[in-house]
């Protein structure tokens, strides 16, 4: 073992929780380009959703022309159309000329039209005693809901639906025959009435999940950049802030709207200001890359701990980085309801010695991940493969979950 030149480890510490803040900076920005209404190019899966209903529609109203006859007085049926076209109509085009948006009051509207329709509906077919067989525009009126899936909250889309659902499930068992027979059309008119919009809920919310996840990890991806010491987004805003106000003061000063010697208040606030400039370089000076995805992360905060006493993960060149966060981001990305403990906990160091390669000698630094609720057998492949651009690893199992020992090689910075 040589007698190298290892950094310090015992001057450099940090120990970094899942209980520590994670930085306001991103959370931020994901909140920005993630509101409750159309966002995250949901807006494209709106047109679909518009198309589908507009064919549902042109369906339903085929089939309503083709009962024409079958109607005892086929106006109230026809008034329910007419109802739906133009709710249809106005939302769709509302929401495109107001920026994908949906107001409370037009939504009130939007699903007062619609159960306007379904009573029209309803009225028109009650003597014909077979709802499941003859519901046209009352169906349609449920899928109609596709419409603003993107553009309101899901627990609304679910309670209308749920309304609407009900209250077409009560009119059958009130009025149609439940023999075996018949039953098959009354489920299924009932499924096309509730399901679409149902369906859609799941598919947006987990798209726009997605997305989210997709972002945050563009955001957290810039870290392995960095230098071995870095700020973060949160703290690089507040040296802004700092910034100019001490340029502000300066030049207060140049300029003799502010005397010398300063005032109590003024030289206050010029203390406080080299106190958090002070705090930021001491930060600067022990917060590594990988402190900073982990913190910047909405999603890796929330499961992932690191415990590097040394701060040696600055150490790691950039492909050994993107190996270690992409080995985070797959171990934590099953994170769901399912599985909530999942947990990392990454220890690096301390440094062991250096070893000789044939890219010179090189510091073998012992990185340690250990998991809660990941069975290696549920590890995906592409995990072994982020793992082996990290270094020599060796895999068990510790309390029924993954354990990884990797023996990573790094340049000693005393050769630099």
């Amino acid at each position: 073992m040589s007698t190298s030149t290892l950094p310090d480890e015992s001057t450099l510490g940090v120990v970094l929780g899942r209980g520590r803040r994670r930085a306001e900076a991103t959370r931020r920005v994901i909140r920005e380009v993630a509101p409750r209404r159309a966002s995250l190019g949901t807006g494209f899966i709106g047109v679909g959703a518009a198309v589908v209903v507009g064919l549902r529609a042109i369906y339903g109203f085929v089939w309503f022309l083709s009962q024409w006859n079958e109607y005892p007085d086929p106006l109230p049926a026809l008034g329910a159309w007419v109802v739906l076209a133009g709710v249809l109509l106005a939302t769709v085009i509302t929401a495109r000329v107001g920026g994908e948006q949906l107001p409370d009051w037009l939504f009130a509207l939007f699903v007062g039209g619609l159960f306007t329709a379904l009573v029209l509906d309803l009225w028109a077919i009650w003597p014909l005693h077979d709802i499941g067989r003859n519901a046209t525009a009352a169906v349609t009126a449920g899928m109609a809901l596709l419409v603003v899936v993107t553009l309101r909250r899901a627990r609304d889309i679910l309670i209308i639906d749920g309304v609407l659902g009900l209250t077409l499930a009560g009119a059958i068992v009130l009025n149609s025959s439940l023999a075996p027979e018949d039953l098959g059309p009354q489920i299924t008119s009932l499924a096309f009435a509730v399901l679409p919009a149902a369906i859609g809920v799941v598919v947006v919310r987990g798209f726009r999940r997605l997305v989210q996840v997709e972002l945050d990890r563009v955001l957290v991806q810039s870290t392995v950049q960095a230098p071995r010491f870095a700020v973060g987004m949160l703290a690089s805003e507040e040296l802004a802030r700092l910034d100019l106000a001490a340029e502000e003061l300066l030049e207060a000063i140049a300029n003799g709207r502010t005397k010398l010697p300063l005032g109590p208040k003024t030289a206050s606030s010029a203390a406080s200001l080299a106190t958090e400039l002070r705090l930021h370089l001491i930060e600067g000076r022990r917060e590594t890359w990988l402190y900073h995805a982990i913190t910047e992360s909405d999603f890796l905060g929330k499961s992932v701990t690191l415990v590097d006493k040394g701060s040696l993960a600055g150490l790691l060149d950039p492909q050994q980085r993107d190996g270690l966060l992409s080995t985070v981001w797959l171990l934590v990305s099953d994170t769901t309801k399912n599985h909530p403990t999942r947990t990392v906990q990454i220890t690096v160091g301390p440094a062991t010695g250096s070893v000789e390669t044939p890219n010179g000698r090189r510091i073998d630094v012992p990185i340690v991940i250990t998991t809660t609720g990941v069975p290696r057998n549920r590890v995906d492949p592409a995990t072994w493969e982020a793992i082996r651009r990290v270094g020599q690893y060796a895999d068990s199992t510790q309390n029924s979950s993954l354990r990884v020992d990797v023996h990573c090689l790094v340049a000693n910075p005393a050769d630099h």
